[in-house]
């Protein structure tokens, strides 16, 4: 039987701090967990998502919208071709149109 995983929330209670060179923990892929390896973690959570558009450590706006069926397959067509994302396609694009 499958465990599920307890539910964590903002409310949730931290437990003590656990002295990994005393005791041996190990990832889900069974690597032990060390202070070194537990720092590179938390700095790739810090760091996590695609870099600011705007400025380093400044979060870029983002903007939704609505496709007809046909126009998104025509985008995805034309990031397929380039070899880039949905939204690089849409921002070269828009910056072309309102420049000219």
């Amino acid at each position: 039987m499958k465990r599920t995983p307890p539910r964590v929330t903002t409310d949730t209670p931290i437990g003590p701090d656990v002295d990994l060179t005393a005791e041996v923990v190990t990832t889900a892929d069974g690597h032990r967990l060390t202070d070194e390896v537990v720092a590179d973690l938390v700095e790739q959570a810090r760091t996590a998502g695609r870099p600011s558009l705007t400025a380093p450590g400044e979060r870029s706006p983002q903007v939704t919208l609505r496709l007809p069926a046909g126009l998104l397959e025509r985008l995805d067509a034309e990031a397929r071709r380039r070899g880039v994302r949905r939204s690089v396609v849409i921002r070269d694009m828009l910056a072309e149109h309102l420049a000219g």
